[in-house]
């Protein structure tokens, strides 16, 4: 059963005000529906003692009355996931329910629920969880979930219902801020998905590959400000990524963020994280009224989203010249007074404590244990970063001293091809690139490979070889957003130092 929002462009205001709207023939972009390989997945956690925030008065009625059809079945297979969710048990309530929201958005749905990514995409919370598919497939059948499924119908309903108009009215407001004229991204799907057996009050994003994702769960009033909020990640991260370059020229300003109490260390620590998460808290407070505009630029400086005010101030700008934001990012960035905002950051009184409410995202894996070839490279790799070079280099070396995998020794090559580069040695940075791609490099190092010999054969004159090793960067599968542009670039004109 599809239920659809209709595309929520500037020309669409006047099919918003009514009830749900009719499911087209073809896919369509804003979707709002309930997920059966979702209701699956949580059904069974559920019936295998998955309790979390059970006794609250913000669960929907039907978690437990899925529970207690379940529970009068016996089921065999209950049994088997019980012991499976036992092995594979988190301490954070939250990142238990997450680690099965993100299995539930990797699969096909029944009768067989197969992964439908590749087995290298599969995020690393999921992998973890190999064998599931086959306990799931298995409890589908024995507890009759297409049954219970079609009779959650009406309270799905209901509830979707509630979130309609609001999730209509918020992307259309976003679009036409941003001047966009249709929803979304050539290629890609905005999704969210109504859950009803999860715990309450929760909102959870996933983005895989062309697909992002939205799982609202039950709570007193619709998250619509949640929703909104992830809808301008789901606009805004590429295009902020795709200006990594220019942003370089504002990162010193992240420095005033590091005191931040309530800032979550994965924004002190990912300034590309940070700057996007003050553009979307900026357009926030632009699409405000009055005084709250000012009220939620301040908020977000005292919790430390410290390029938010200037952003917000550039898009004052923004509102009175006619092209999209797609178009005018760059002059957004462009227009940030360095100075000023020295000055306006000095004595920022930062608050102690959050308020903000956050959406969920996937848990990190947990980290590896480093070999001892992995921890010199982790050194060598900061070393570069502080760029004292000269310790670098030696810390390279000595990886490939050292007993290790390929891909750490690729590691270890490819940082010293870098420097070879930034010492104008071309013909040995060529080399170094060329025997990092020997060693079985993973992906992202792979790719970078691929794009500085690009580099390296447009400033010897050699554009046919250029073009082939740019083409090679674009080819590698999990290459970052940074390579693929800067490949892109390197093919459209010849690369210039």
């Amino acid at each position: 059963m599809d239920r659809l929002l209709a595309p929520i462009g500037l020309l669409t205001a006047a099919l918003i005000c009514g009830t749900l709207l009719k499911a087209q023939p073809q896919p369509q972009e804003g979707q709002l529906d309930g997920s059966q390989a979702l209701f699956t997945v949580l059904a069974a956690i559920n019936a295998a003692g998955y309790n979390e925030n059970l006794d609250s008065n913000a669960n929907s009625t039907l978690r437990r009355q899925v529970r207690e059809a379940i529970a009068r079945k016996h089921l065999d297979s209950v049994d088997a996931i019980k012991k499976f969710i036992a092995e594979h048990h988190q301490e954070n309530p939250e990142a238990e329910l997450s680690q099965y929201i993100s299995f539930a958005l990797s699969l096909d749905g029944p009768p067989d629920f197969r992964f439908r990514l590749p087995p290298q995409e599969i995020p690393p919370d999921v992998r973890k969880l190999d064998g599931l598919n086959e306990l799931i497939a298995r409890f589908y059948k024995e507890a009759q979930i297409e049954d219970l499924w079609k009779q959650s119908q009406p309270e799905l309903d209901r509830v979707i219902a509630a979130y309609h108009t609001g999730i209509a009215q918020a992307l259309l407001e976003v679009n036409a801020y941003l001047r966009n004229p249709t929803s979304g991204l050539r290629g890609s799907r905005f999704q969210v998905y109504v859950d009803l057996l999860g715990a309450p009050n929760q909102i959870q994003t996933r983005s895989y590959k062309d697909r992002y994702f939205v799982v609202v769960t039950p709570s007193p009033e619709p998250q619509i400000d949640q929703v909104r909020h992830a809808y301008l990640h789901y606009l805004l991260d590429p295009l902020s990524l795709r200006f990594f370059e220019q942003w370089n020229r504002d990162k010193s300003l992240a420095d005033y963020a590091q005191p931040a109490p309530a800032l979550d260390d994965a924004y002190k620590n990912d300034f590309m994280l940070l700057a996007t998460e003050c553009v979307i808290k900026a357009v926030e407070s632009r699409l405000a009224h009055g005084a709250e505009r000012q009220a939620l630029v301040n908020q977000a400086l005292t919790q430390g989203f410290v390029l938010t005010p200037a952003l917000a101030d550039g898009l004052a700008v923004y509102e009175k010249q006619p092209e999209s934001l797609r178009i005018y990012f760059p002059d957004l960035l462009g227009q940030i007074d360095l100075e000023h905002e020295d000055r306006r950051l000095q004595n920022v009184a930062f608050a102690k404590e959050s308020t903000v409410h956050k959406a969920k995202a996937a848990p990190a894996p947990p980290a590896p244990v480093l070999s001892v070839s992995a921890k010199t490279l982790e050194d060598a790799e900061k070393l570069y970063a502080d760029r004292n070079v000269t310790a670098a280099r030696e810390s390279y070396r000595k990886v490939l001293e050292q007993p290790g995998e390929n891909p750490v020794h690729a590691r270890a090559y490819y940082g010293l091809a870098r420097i070879a580069a930034l010492d104008h040695d071309p013909e040995l940075a060529e080399k170094l690139f060329q025997k990092t791609l020997e060693m079985s490099p993973d992906d992202e190092t792979k790719s970078w490979a691929y794009l500085y010999l690009g580099r390296l054969s447009d400033a010897a004159g050699e554009r046919e070889q250029a073009e082939k090793q740019y083409r090679a960067a674009l080819a590698v599968h999990g290459a970052p957003e940074q390579v693929k542009v800067a490949a892109e670039k390197g093919l459209a004109q010849r690369f210039q130092r």
